[in-house]
């Protein structure tokens, strides 16, 4: 099992997590709808989410104690 360390500063998409990581969500990005949206789902700055399954950049994540997808656009604004 490798473990990836990252700066304070360092963010990458959540799309780019690979399955079984657990990541704390740093930034939600996109319009004010579309952070809206991510933010009722449970996708906010401070909470864990971990990466279930991943299909062609498609997610299903657990995140506050509830199994979601999302697409990887939705997925790409979400920063960890």
């Amino acid at each position: 099992m490798y473990l990836i360390l990252q700066k304070e500063d360092e963010k990458m998409p959540l799309s780019m997590v690979k399955e079984g990581e657990t990541n704390i969500i740093k930034k939600v990005g996109g319009k004010e709808e579309t952070r809206r949206f991510l933010e009722n789902l449970g996708f906010v700055v401070g909470s864990t989410v971990t990466v279930v399954s991943e299909i062609d950049g498609n997610l299903i994540v657990n995140i506050k104690d509830a199994r979601v997808a999302i697409g990887k656009d939705m997925a790409n604004k979400i920063m960890v």
